[in-house]
């Protein structure tokens, strides 16, 4: 048996073809976040139905390690949209495509060491899979299914208390989440269940004015005098009068803004070299929102910043994204090594390892259709139908609600 043995241009034209084969291979995830351009601009503008239709779109010319992305920014719009049901099939989706994603094969690893981290599907951010469900639970509080609601938020606040003390996360909590349980459990009479939400999430964001009286107005109701009575030294002007028999209330949810995306930036590894790896950078500031309701007019007050999530997770797991970074650096050290031996060329081996850690791009990936912050604006009011009015850059648009007497009722609004 004879074996062929590679002359100098046989070596040479091999060498191309594996090079441009790599080069072929790095790209063939396509870029998400170009392809989706039209998505945001129309989502942005609130034509929500052409968003819709240019995701469709989008989706059919991708690619399958991009379909959780597109499920999170359906899921986003319709919810943005006021199809609250619509908006939860969609969003159970992805919940069940991220659970699958995280068992991780290793072939598509092993790719990702070889090329960039772009090759494999999109499993989503931690807090992405959190937010998950804090839309259900603010789709089911507007459809009025609190008890659906409430599944939502304690998923998230399990899920958090589990990355923080089995997982050794230092995650900030979503603080949105802990505050939406304390309306909800307000609104079913629960009131030392309501003080316990509200307290764990003014302690991750300590809110100015109107609202700390919840928390106030709860701690009494709970009779949690201690606690009462340090708050009420800390916000001594704060009024929290208990509410009126049949007296209802209206919490007013503002998604503003724009969540941040993903930029390439430079990090120092330990052995002195340079690794790519995403870093967030904002989309300008989220707007300030006045809401009206009648003669009552407040600055909605910011509850949760994504964008400080966002960092705060994505910083944690920056030590892991630096080790896979360089344990990529030495597999293809080792393949073009390989290349240069069979190839008999070391100008073919260096020209392989410069070229495959050329295509080493971080994965800027992430979900785009998310708010920057969660802002919230409160009331007291008489049971029946309310025109809200929400103001934000100089635009004002009407919503009407109705609140059943002596309940805690919720809206959720999209400001950009």
């Amino acid at each position: 048996m004879s074996f062929f043995t590679p002359g100098p241009s046989h070596r040479i034209r091999w060498g191309g073809l594996v090079l441009l084969s790599l080069v072929l291979l790095s790209g063939c995830a396509g870029d998400y976040v170009a392809r989706t351009r039209g998505v945001r601009m129309a989502y942005q503008s609130e034509d929500y139905a052409r968003a819709l239709d240019a995701l469709e779109a989008a989706a059919k010319a991708g690619v399958e390690k991009d379909r959780l992305l597109v499920l999170l920014d359906k899921g986003m719009v319709l919810h943005s949209a006021g199809q609250w049901t619509e908006s939860n099939t969609v969003l159970e989706q992805a919940e069940r495509l991220s659970e699958q994603l995280d068992a991780v094969s290793v072939s598509e690893e092993a790719g990702a060491l070889l090329t960039n981290e772009r090759q494999r599907a999109y499993r989503g951010e931690d807090f992405e899979k959190l937010m998950i469900s804090v839309l259900q639970a603010l789709n089911y509080a507007e459809l009025g299914e609190d008890e659906s609601a409430m599944v939502e938020v304690r998923q998230v606040n399990d899920r958090l208390e589990k990355m923080v003390s089995d997982e050794k996360k230092s995650y900030e909590q979503l603080a949105i989440a802990r505050y939406l349980g304390g309306v909800l459990r307000e609104d079913q009479r629960d009131w030392d269940g309501a003080y316990i939400d509200y307290a764990k999430a003014y302690a991750l964001e300590s809110w100015p004015g109107a609202l700390v009286e919840p928390l106030l107005r709860v701690a009494k109701q709970a009779g949690r005098d201690d606690a009462y009575a340090e708050l009420l030294q800390k916000y001594p002007d704060v009024p929290h009068a208990p509410l009126a028999p049949g007296e209802s209330q209206l919490v007013v949810v503002v998604e503003a803004g724009l969540s941040p995306e993903k930029q390439s930036a430079s990090r120092d590894s330990d052995g002195g070299n340079l690794i790519e790896v995403p870093a967030y950078r904002d989309r300008g500031s989220a707007p300030v929102v006045r809401v009206s309701l009648g003669e009552e007019s407040q600055r909605a007050v910011t509850v949760t910043s994504i964008a400080n999530v966002a960092r705060v997770h994505l910083n944690e797991r920056l030590g892991r994204m630096l080790a896979k970074q360089l344990a990529g650096v030495a597999v293809k050290a080792g393949l073009a090594a390989g290349i240069g031996a069979l190839t008999k060329s070391d100008e073919a081996g260096v020209l392989t390892f410069l070229l495959l850690n050329a295509v080493n791009a971080p994965d800027l990936r992430s979900w785009l259709s998310l708010p920057a912050e969660f802002q919230v604006a409160r009331f007291r009011v008489k049971g029946g139908s309310h025109t809200v009015r929400v103001e934000a850059h100089g635009r004002t648009t009407e919503h009407t609600v109705d609140v059943k007497p002596g309940r805690v009722g919720v809206i959720v609004v999209r400001r950009y």
